[in-house]
C-alpha cells in the first residue's frame, strides 16, 4: 500500500470541495458548514463488504449523523452511477458523493487517498462551522471504523 499524505488534523482547515451526491445534485461543504457541522466519511468501494457494514450502521442509525446541528456526507471515488446503484439498493438516503473525477481529489486533499489503489481509505472527519476539522478517525481498508465516540464529539463541539 503506498502510504497516503498524512490525513488532516484536529485543528486543520478542511479543504472545501464539490462533489456530486447519487442524485447528480452538487454538494459544497462549504454550504453545509455554514448551516451545520458536518461528517465526511470516505470508504474505499460501494457494495463491497465492510463499506456496506458502515453504511448500513449509519442508515441504521441516522439520528446520531443528521440533525439540525450535523449533516453527514459519504465520499468514495466510485462514479455516479454506482453510488447511485448502491444508495438505491441499500436505502441510503443521505449523500453519497462520488469523488472518481479528478480521480480522488478530495480524497487526496484530506490526506486519505491510497494512490496504489485508487480508493480512499476509511476516513472520518468531524468538521465543524468555521471550517475546522474537530475530530478524525481513520482506518486502513480492511479495518472497520467504530463511529462510537462521534456522538461525544459532535456534543463537545456544539458546546465550544
Amino acid at each position: 500500500m503506498t502510504v497516503p499524505a498524512a490525513p488532516l488534523a484536529v485543528g486543520d482547515l478542511a479543504p472545501d470541495f464539490t462533489l456530486r451526491d447519487q442524485n447528480g445534485v452538487d454538494v459544497s461543504l462549504s454550504e453545509l458548514t455554514a448551516e451545520k457541522n458536518v461528517v465526511v466519511v470516505f470508504y474505499p468501494w460501494a457494495f463491497s463488504g465492510i463499506c456496506t457494514g458502515e453504511l448500513d450502521e449509519i442508515r441504521d442509525h441516522l439520528e446520531q449523523f443528521v440533525s439540525d446541528d450535523l449533516q453527514v456526507v459519504c465520499v468514495s471515488c466510485d462514479a455516479v452511477y454506482s453510488v447511485r446503484a448502491w444508495a438505491d439498493i441499500q436505502g441510503y438516503f443521505f449523500p453519497l458523493l462520488s469523488d472518481a473525477w479528478p480521480h480522488g481529489e478530495v480524497a487526496r486533499a484530506f490526506g486519505v487517498l491510497d494512490e496504489s489503489t485508487g480508493a480512499a481509505l476509511r476516513g472520518t472527519f468531524l468538521v465543524g462551522r468555521e471550517g475546522r476539522v474537530a475530530w478524525t478517525l481513520v482506518n486502513g481498508p480492511g479495518e472497520r471504523r467504530d463511529f462510537s465516540d462521534l456522538p461525544r464529539q459532535v456534543a463537545a463541539l456544539a458546546s465550544s
